[in-house]
């Protein structure tokens, strides 16, 4: 199984970018591993919040397959405790059979469609984060699960 990290937008803020890479390279020595950001809706000052969803959700459904396992990470999701989260991570490692992606949408959510694509959603926190964020939280919480199923002492509790 693979692991895809969808991100509308770009990481512009720089100590985010070296969190970002310095993680993802952590998560990538136990398993496959990619952050792929995509296109942000551009011209947007003409748009509504509802046509930039539906920009921004025909860019990310393009950018998945049918065979795809689709986990938004929304506000509304459920939410983990880091051990929770390592047990999920575990199970859809035995159940997922291609890829696992996670999708941070832009900065006024997802599109029907593409919640109707989704298989579940998940919550880093009922706090509001920005985007750039998300993507260094989430992650850090993915290697701190692949530390916590291989019994590495970075997780503590």
């Amino acid at each position: 199984m693979k692991i895809l990290l969808l991100a509308v937008g770009k990481t512009n803020t720089h100590f985010l970018s070296e969190g970002i890479d310095e993680y993802s390279k952590r998560v990538s020595r136990y398993i496959p591993f990619e952050l792929k950001c995509i296109s942000d809706a551009k011209n947007t000052r003409n748009l509504n919040e509802a046509q930039q969803k539906q920009k921004e959700g025909t860019t990310i459904l393009s950018s998945v397959s049918p065979q795809d396992y689709v986990v938004l990470l929304d506000e509304h999701g459920k939410e983990y405790t880091s051990k929770e989260f390592s047990a999920y991570i575990e199970r859809k490692m035995h159940t997922v059979p291609k890829q696992l992606v996670f999708v941070i949408g832009g900065p006024y959510g997802f599109s029907p469609e593409v919640v109707a694509r989704a298989n579940e959603k998940i919550s880093l926190s009922k706090m509001t984060f920005s985007h750039e964020m998300v993507r260094l939280f989430f992650i850090e919480q993915l290697y701190r699960a692949m530390t916590i199923l291989n019994n590495e002492p970075y997780h503590h509790e």
